[in-house]
């Protein structure tokens, strides 16, 4: 039997989502959890991975077993193990095949990022005192929703067969004391909205103009973009997941 499993986390203290040697990892411990409060070896698997320092708001992950158990029951004992980092949401039976990573058909990002200081978002939020252009800033995100290939915005050495990502969405907001930056993709590369943000903020600051950042995509290189923005400031916010695979948990 597969059972999807919901939770958020707040990856200050991790060195990301996927299992690491010597290295504490969201994975790791919910893997350990569940493995004790079932008495067998589990291995969850993510929907996808997060760097170190990455949040995540809205995270699935699947694990096999043969036992039926009360899904309430084990979510309430999960998280008394668990951290208060961690938080699972839910815990659901799904049938044999779904798939937490290959059946998401969507995913949104945030970057959130301050230019005055506030001890609140220390560990939340890219402390920036520059003055940015945010129109600009859009009009360069709007480009993106054009490209094909991301390359230029991939972590150098990555093993993927493609760079091609289906880019739905881009844009800045203000949202009270911060700016938010929120893109939705159908995937996403390593470092990929990092380096965007990070590229944007270079437009923003006038380093660069917009047909500068056209042709930054085009070069298909990692080396021609910005540096990435720091990983605090990055969320994973939703997983979308096609009608009728869990029924909305």
């Amino acid at each position: 039997m597969r059972y999807f499993i919901s939770l958020a986390y707040k990856g200050t203290d991790f060195h990301g989502w996927q299992v690491q040697p010597n290295a504490v990892t969201v994975q790791e411990r919910v893997n350990k959890g569940l493995s004790m409060l079932l008495k067998e070896e589990i291995c969850v698997l993510g929907a996808g991975r997060t760097d170190a320092g990455v949040h995540a708001k809205q995270m699935y992950a699947h694990f096999d077993t043969d036992q039926i158990f009360d899904c309430e029951k084990i979510q309430y004992r999960l998280n008394s193990y668990l951290c208060d980092a961690i938080h699972v949401k839910s815990i659901f039976l799904v049938s044999d095949t779904a798939h937490a990573r290959f059946d998401a058909t969507a995913r949104v990002y945030e970057y959130w990022l301050c230019q005055h200081k506030n001890p609140f978002l220390k560990d939340a939020a890219w402390l920036l005192y520059s003055n940015l252009d945010f129109d600009l800033m859009n009009v360069a995100a709007q480009f993106l929703l054009e490209v094909n290939d991301f390359k230029s915005f991939s972590k150098l050495h990555c093993d993927v067969n493609t760079h091609i990502c289906d880019v739905r969405k881009a844009i800045w907001k203000q949202r009270g004391d911060i700016w938010v930056f929120s893109i939705e993709a159908d995937r996403f590369l390593r470092n990929m909205v990092r380096a965007i943000v990070g590229t944007l903020v270079d437009v923003g600051k006038g380093r660069i103009t917009i047909d500068e950042f056209k042709d930054i995509v085009a070069k298909m290189d990692r080396r021609a973009a910005g540096v990435s923005a720091p990983a605090k400031g990055l969320y994973l916010i939703s997983i979308n997941y096609p009608d009728g695979l869990f029924n909305g948990n």
